[in-house]
């Protein structure tokens, strides 16, 4: 009796219901499918890339000489290439390299871009005039010729390799960005913002940012999976992570190039894992799409 008049009595807060993450996870995954399938290659690409000494059967740059090119085996999962090291290892210890160039890559994006679209789309005038023709310019060049240029610069490696694909994603997501942003800026609470005589660094980030939100985390986690196949692209042509550091577009050329029709596996294994990240990223952008944008969301 006197625990439900505590209950009761007036004044006291109300208990907060907690959202049960298992609950939401099990919907989620039973209301989109391939999304929840893309969560799950996610999850193990990032658990590959953090416990890659456990995983891995060799070190990734160790030579067995009288095992070259051996094909699958109990002993070698994926085979080995043409210095004997174990495909399996250089793939896992890849995930890492691949995982770390595409958050860092999609991290740097999303500052970038989320700054320039909410500036450009709040101030307006000159301001937006003046940074969506550096937009503009920027497009007009070609991607690859972009990034081939600032590694020329700058110099490979991972850190680099992050830098320069995370400012080729960001101006293309400014963009989108800034779309949702002048949608924003238009709602009656800007303007009594405005009117309460709020500044603009606190209404830039205290309310047009966080209505943005659910646009960045959709568009980030599509980049993802860009990122990656960018990442790639580069090591293919060279430009990417040196060796003997792994990567699995690195792993594609080469001798994966030249062993081909000999040793199959030296290109199927590293293509069928970007071919798995890929995949994993762009089907949970898709469904966080769908489960963040109102207007896309299924009624009963």
């Amino acid at each position: 009796m006197l625990d439900k008049q505590l209950e009761l009595a007036p004044g006291m807060p109300l208990p907060v219901k907690r959202k049960n993450v298992f609950a939401s996870s099990l919907r989620f995954i039973t209301q989109k499918p391939l999304g929840g399938l893309g969560a799950i290659i996610v999850i193990f690409m990032v658990l590959m890339a953090i416990f890659a000494p456990l995983i891995a059967t060799f070190p990734y740059a160790e030579n067995h000489i009288s095992d070259r090119l051996h094909s699958p085996s109990s002993q070698y999962f994926f085979g080995t290439d043409a210095s004997g090291r174990d495909i399996f290892s250089r793939i896992v210890y890849g995930a890492r390299v691949s995982v770390t160039v595409g958050f860092g890559a999609v991290a740097i994006s999303v500052f970038v871009a989320a700054t320039l679209g909410i500036v450009s789309a709040f101030y307006g005038g000159w301001i937006d005039a003046t940074l969506q023709r550096l937009v503009d310019i920027w497009l007009s060049f070609p991607s690859l010729v972009i990034l081939i240029s600032i590694m020329a610069v700058i110099g490979m490696g991972v850190a680099n390799l992050t830098l320069a694909i995370g400012l080729l994603l960001s101006v293309g997501f400014s963009r989108v960005v800034r779309a949702s942003a002048l949608t924003v800026k238009g709602n009656l609470f800007i303007e009594a913002a405005v009117t309460l005589g709020a500044n603009d660094l606190r209404i830039m980030f205290r309310h047009i940012l966080p209505n943005v939100i659910p646009t960045i985390i959709v568009i980030a986690t599509v980049q993802l999976g860009a990122a990656i196949l960018i990442e790639s692209s580069l090591s293919f042509l060279g430009y990417g992570v040196p060796p003997p550091a792994p990567s699995w577009g690195g792993m594609l050329s080469g001798s994966g190039l030249v062993y081909f029709t000999k040793a199959p596996w030296l290109a199927i294994f590293p293509g069928l894992f970007i071919t798995l990240a890929v995949f994993g990223f762009n089907m949970l952008g898709d469904a966080l799409r769908d489960v963040l944008d109102p207007r896309l969301r299924g009624a009963r």
